[in-house]
């Protein structure tokens, strides 16, 4: 990663787990930690004095709930980004959380492993919306797409998330494609495609049909259908 470290300040009431996420962000290459908020006055009185990118907030504080953080956030033009990491399953916390604008929902308990992904996933949000005043419709799509990248990308033991990343790719550009051509396009062995593939299609995110060439067995093709 490049440029500026994105500097993300912790909004945490439990000192435990605040001193975990402290450590989780430092340990993903790109991120500093800016600052750590045991209640949601506290967080808003922070992100008034110093610049921040990014708070993970959680939504069970002390004295305000998270949903009011963003409300007041917002309230006074703070442009600053908000994961939520928190417990809070509620389905309308969920949606009045992405109202507010909340980037990314993170569930307690989690791995380094997701608390590092949804990171990754920021940062390329952040690269792919800057630069100029303007952006053209496939810039954004790309954009919001790294925000919106299936979990299942991370890949069951076994499968690696880079290879499964660039299969997911080559499935989104080129539309219907069989395990050899994945295979060619991404440098891998026909039958270790068709286990990428299989993969996809068994968590519903790529279809698959069959093409019958009127000798022999029919080949498979594959469709991407996630989000």
């Amino acid at each position: 990663m490049t440029g500026e470290p994105i500097s993300a300040l912790v909004v945490e009431d439990d000192p435990l787990l605040a001193e975990a996420h402290q450590t989780f962000v430092r340990r993903v290459p790109g991120f500093v930690v800016a600052g750590v908020a045991g209640c949601g006055s506290a967080a808003l009185q922070f992100i008034a004095r110093h610049p921040v990118d990014l708070v993970l907030l959680d939504f069970y504080l002390p004295d305000m709930s998270g949903l009011e953080v963003c409300r007041s956030l917002r309230a006074h033009g703070a442009a600053v980004d908000v994961i939520a990491v928190t417990s809070a399953r509620d389905l309308d916390v969920v949606r009045s959380a992405l109202a507010y604008g909340v980037v990314q929902y993170l569930l307690k308990p989690f791995s380094f492993t997701t608390f590092r992904d949804r990171l990754e996933r920021y940062a390329d949000y952040r690269r792919q919306m800057s630069g100029g005043a303007a952006v053209e419709q496939r810039d954004l799509d790309r954009a919001l797409a790294a925000l919106r990248e299936p979990a299942a990308a991370q890949g069951p033991k076994g499968l690696s998330a880079d290879t499964l990343a660039a299969v997911v790719r080559h499935l989104r550009a080129a539309g219907n494609l069989s395990a050899a051509d994945v295979a060619a396009a991404v440098g891998i062995s026909r039958v270790t495609a068709r286990r990428y593939l299989e993969h996809l299609a068994g968590q519903h995110l790529a279809d698959r049909t069959q093409r019958h060439s009127g000798t022999g067995r029919p080949e498979f093709l594959y469709r991407w259908s996630g989000n």
